[in-house]
């Protein structure tokens, strides 16, 4: 027997047994027959009576692969894969071309690529046959169900990723998944226009140079709608990131200032890229999805999605950028859970260092989780690897995450936006702007928080948990309790162009790393980032919790009659029903009945029964966790609160001066809770929470515009009295500080004192005056209130940096008589008042403290 018909009978042979195991999914449109015929007769229709022979494009060698689309071919009675191919007096044993050739000779050394020797041999064929032509269709073959019906974790170790896989693989690849391939016959290519395309386009190289390495470009886009961008070879990303001219130039610039060698500096740039890169494996992220799938089961009552038609519209056309609110530690694998689930790819997710903690670090890397150092101060090294880390990433489309806020916010309020993972981003585009660039906004509200009791500890004063192994083996104690329901809200969308264009920086380019943003740029950095968080207030949940938690925290003693209870909930409903919040926020269709069951159920509150009627009452050592789900929604209620503290407090109030009072604090409370409204839009706004209070019979409105509240002692009342009291704290706060300034009087306090005076007494307030409530003595609250009274002119500095201010300041601190009772008012004035001695003694401890916590931290 002939070496060609042993061939043909091996290829015979092995094509039944693999037919036995593997029935392949053909996707797209097939090749017409009349493009396909046989190799050796095959004519085109026009005049110039051209052959044309037919060859299929494998981007890596692999034996199965071509058994497989040969038995395609047979079966959809194309030109077959595996037949000798007639190329005028010379045969080519079968019609297939493997990009990646792999040279196996040897097997002690590592195979290597080799250039693909039967694409050189078709090349000379045209040059010897002018009117010969050869059609090229490239086929993906891949290995693997729908990530989304895969039911195995086993499974799901084989499936294909970007990396080749190796015998043994490819092996257990048939085995695993032979009733689940796929295969995609695309676009045919006319090799000689390929050819001549290059000579002329691309003489500097050769023809097989240029169509080899363009048809695995166009493989490996193809592959990239499946499987995602390739950025998971992580020696490739080492690579080009260290080749860069700009990490090259901080190469040498390291080497010089620390006098080390280009050798030792570029050791040092591969560290951080190692430090730094994620390790994304498609396998990975499929055996998460199972992991997770059993996780949520076991720990929530339901995951709800609401919104993400947003992202599915613009992931086709922009480079997405995930910007979730920052909760909890599980907010990082529920967005992208989410989005698997959903059929998109996973965004890759900066995270902060300390999260790289052994045997974790890698899984968060394999999922797409890329690491970031909280300060990037005074190495200019690792910054410039960093930011060469995120252009690649930004160049490739590949969809991002972030958290704007920094860190995970332990009050339930949204925290100041850090821009610094935001300016780089926008750094990025401007240096080389592959797609437009959008932000989606994402509210994630729990019912319940497994790091809770943690918060709490924290704004009481304790020294923040470093993560650790023991840490997460904790946390993973806590999933036999009840945890509730679970909500993803896809925001409004943030375009960056439109930002950029706003501010005049649309026509700015950056050239280097280490270029400076101009002031334009970092101008549209700081809107975009106000932007997104107000766009994340927009998406607001209002969830049982959240409800039960605004009602009964506004209460003296966290009590409340059921059945008052229910209607105060029901009210609540229906008000943001009528006059919602954002077209996005979403309400529980629970009624006020069905949200006290649900929040008994949670064990968050206890029902207290009574002959005279029952009670509803927080829980035991709930109330401060409770302040944190209260604060998630306080934003959608805080208009409607003020509009109700002035009408509450005074008994009877024109609309004017209810107007004058709330613009005056508007841009306080704006600040402190990233509310949407623009200052001249707050007019309307109040005169339909007006309007929206009266149809609810909580306030009458007469002729002459006099808004009046109920009776005293009324039912109505004491509904008005519940939902005045979500505001006050915020104003009793704006009142401690401004009455600490006016007492020590204009030139005699700095900003910096303020801030640590007002954190001091907001927690001594907490204690004495049982707030219950952390945020009341959050710094951050103090920081934002301070730069508004700056912004808005009322207070400024002296040479000597401190605050200065004149009548004007004054006036503002009056409005507190209209909402604050006497008692409130006299009790903040008592302990905002000092003596210099006071002062010093105090200022002197904080000092003392804060080196102490330094040293402590050298130390570790």
């Amino acid at each position: 027997m002939s070496k060609s018909g042993f061939g043909q009978m091996y290829r015979r042979l092995s094509s039944k047994l693999l037919d036995l195991v593997v029935t392949p999914h053909v996707l797209g449109e097939v090749p017409t027959e009349n493009q396909t015929s046989d190799h050796e007769t095959q004519e085109s229709s026009t005049s110039e009576n051209t052959h044309k022979i037919t060859c299929y494009v494998l981007q890596n060698y692999s034996r199965s692969n071509a058994l497989v689309v040969d038995s395609e071919t047979r079966r959809l009675k194309i030109a077959p894969a595996l037949d000798p191919l007639l190329i005028g007096n010379h045969t080519e044993k079968a019609a297939v071309v493997f990009l990646q050739q792999q040279d196996e000779s040897n097997l002690l050394r590592a195979p290597i690529h080799t250039f693909p020797p039967r694409l050189l041999r078709l090349i000379d064929a045209l040059d010897e046959n002018p009117n010969l032509d050869i059609e090229l269709i490239p086929v993906t073959v891949l290995w693997g169900r729908s990530p989304d019906k895969e039911d195995s974790l086993f499974k799901l170790l084989f499936t294909d990723t970007w990396a080749t896989p190796s015998k043994v693989k490819q092996l257990m690849n048939i085995g695993v998944h032979g009733r689940q391939s796929f295969l995609e016959f695309h676009e045919t290519k006319s090799l000689r226009e390929l050819v001549q395309y290059a000579k002329i386009h691309h003489p500097n190289i050769s023809p097989a140079t240029y169509i080899t390495n363009s048809l695995n470009d166009y493989l490996d886009r193809q592959r990239e709608v499946i499987l995602g961008p390739d950025l998971s070879d992580r020696r490739n990303v080492m690579q080009s990131l260290i080749k860069a001219p700009d990490v090259q130039d901080a190469i040498r610039k390291e080497s010089i200032r620390s006098k080390t060698s280009m050798i030792e500096s570029e050791r040092k740039a591969i560290g951080f890229v190692n430090e730094i890169a994620s390790d994304y494996s498609a396998s990975a992220v499929r055996f998460a999805d199972m992991a997770l799938t059993r996780l949520w089961t076991q720990l929530y009552d339901g995951v709800e999605v609401h919104n993400f038609s947003t992202v599915r519209e613009l992931v086709k056309d922009y480079e997405v950028i995930y910007t979730p609110c920052h909760r909890s530690h599980i907010d990082y694998l529920l967005l992208s859970y989410v989005i698997y689930k959903r059929g998109l790819m996973v965004p890759y997710i900066a995270a902060g260092d300390n999260l790289n903690m052994p045997f974790v670090g890698q899984l968060l890397r394999g999922g797409g989780a890329f690491f970031i150092r909280r300060s990037f101060r005074g190495n200019a090294l690792y910054t410039s690897v960093f930011k060469e880390y995120l252009f690649s990433i930004l160049s490739r489309n590949t969809p991002l995450e972030y958290f704007i806020e920094g860190g995970r916010s332990r009050t339930g309020r949204l925290l100041p936006p850090k821009t610094g993972m935001l300016a780089m981003t926008v750094h990025g585009h401007l240096r080389g702007r592959a797609k437009p660039i959008v932000f989606i906004p994402t509210y994630i509200g729990y019912e319940r928080l497994m790091e809770g009791t943690t918060y709490v500890g924290e704004m009481n004063g304790k020294p923040k948990e470093s993560e650790s192994i023991w840490g997460i083996v904790q946390t993973l104690k806590k999933i036999e309790r009840i945890f509730g329901k679970v909500h993803v809200n896809f925001g409004e969308p943030v375009f960056l162009d439109d930002l950029l264009k706003e501010h005049g920086a649309d026509k700015i380019k950056i050239e280097h790393n280490d270029d400076p943003i101009p002031q334009e740029v970092s101008n549209a950095v700081s809107s975009s980032a106000n932007a997104i968080l107000e766009n994340i207030n927009r998406a607001v949940v209002i969830n049982p919790v959240s409800l039960l938690s605004l009602i009964l925290l506004a209460t003296p003693k966290h009590t409340l009659d059921e059945e008052i209870c229910i209607k105060q909930l029901d009210t609540y409903r229906k008000l943001l029903t009528a006059l919602p919040y954002d077209s996005r926020t979403q309400v529980t269709p629970l009624s006020g009945k069905e949200i006290i069951a649900y929040g008994l159920k949670l064990k968050l509150i206890k029902r207290v029964q009574h002959v005279l009627g029952d009670i509803i009452a927080i829980e035991d050592n709930q109330a401060v966790l409770l302040t944190y789900f209260r604060n998630n929604i306080l934003h959608a209620f805080v208009l409607p609160s003020l509009v109700a503290a002035l009408v509450e407090h005074n008994g009877k109030i024109n609309l004017a001066d209810l107007i004058n009072v709330i613009r005056t604090l508007y841009p306080f409370l704006k600040a402190e809770l990233f509310l949407k409204w623009k200052d001249e839009e707050i007019k309307d706004q109040v005169c339909e929470y007006v309007k929206a209070l009266a149809q609810a019979n909580l306030i009458s409105v007469d002729d002459e515009d006099f808004i009046y509240s109920p009776a005293p002692n009324s039912e109505d009342h004491n509904q008005l009295a519940v939902l005045a009291a979500p505001v006050r704290q915020s104003l009793e706060r704006y009142y401690m500080t401004l009455a600490l300034i006016t007492q020590r009087g204009s030139g005699n306090i700095s900003t910096n004192q303020v801030e640590v005076l007002s954190h001091l007494l907001g927690q001594r307030l907490s204690v004495l005056y049982e707030f219950n409530s952390p945020e009341f003595f959050d710094k951050a609250l103090f920081q934002s209130f301070i730069k508004v009274l700056t912004e808005q002119g009322y207070i400024g500095k002296n040479e000597e940096g401190a605050i200065v201010f004149d009548e004007q300041f004054r006036n503002v601190a009056q409005y507190a008589n209209l909402v604050l009772d006497d008692v409130t008012l006299q009790m903040l004035q008592h302990i905002t008042s000092f003596t210099d001695e006071e002062l010093k003694e105090a200022l002197d401890a904080v000092a003392a403290q804060q080196a102490k916590k330094r040293l402590i931290r050298k130390k570790k």
